[in-house]
């Protein structure tokens, strides 16, 4: 059987695993290499440098929500139900991310706190998200908000807790849903949302 060609895929998927193994302080390119069976020469006709090949990784990571956010952004519907599920499948995937492989996560953490260009892009493409969401919202008269972006960006910034790496240590206590819920009703509050009342 001929071996598989070596695509930047690959490569990238190897470093994962290299990184599982070794964390981010002492994995290498020669191990991203040896985990494949080619020469680390042939890695670097990919990514010029163990940063751009470390750049590589943490976009990939970054980017795997994005497909799926992307899809609850675009949906039909009333935005305040949007903008809750959107929030919710953040925090769904990132927690997932931290209880699933913890070792993984440790290590995009360390990434992503070094290539904050990276972590920028991510940011930018998810408030973008919101801010789509949150100008439906407004059209449709559900949010009464002047600037969607600056919104976006506010209700980035508000829910934090419940996306940021850093905060990861609190994703499993008990009390993190309702405190989560009580976030949600907060920013929809503050875009003007008033809900019908029972």
């Amino acid at each position: 059987m001929a071996p598989q060609p070596l695509t930047p895929d690959r490569i990238l998927e190897a470093t994962e695993e290299v990184l599982r193994r070794h964390g981010p302080a002492k994995a290498t390119v020669v191990d991203v290499a040896r985990a494949l069976g080619v020469s680390h020469g042939s890695v670097y006709r990919h990514f010029p440098s163990k940063t751009a090949l470390r750049e590589a990784v943490t976009a990939r990571w970054l980017d795997q929500s994005h497909a799926e956010l992307a899809d609850v952004a675009a949906e039909s519907g009333p935005a305040p139900e949007r903008l809750t599920r959107w929030l919710t499948a953040l925090f769904t995937f990132k927690r997932r991310k931290a209880g699933c492989d913890p070792e993984l996560f440790a290590t995009y953490v360390a990434l992503t706190g070094e290539h904050s260009e990276v972590v920028a892009a991510h940011i930018t493409t998810l408030t973008g998200h919101l801010a789509r969401i949150i100008a439906d919202g407004v059209a449709a008269g559900d949010f009464s908000v002047d600037d969607p972006a600056t919104a976006a960006r506010a209700v980035w910034d508000a829910t934090v807790r419940f996306h940021d790496p850093a905060h990861a240590a609190d994703w499993s206590s008990p009390s993190i849903t309702p405190a989560f819920t009580a976030v949600c009703a907060l920013a929809l509050r503050g875009l003007g949302f008033a809900p019908p009342r029972d």
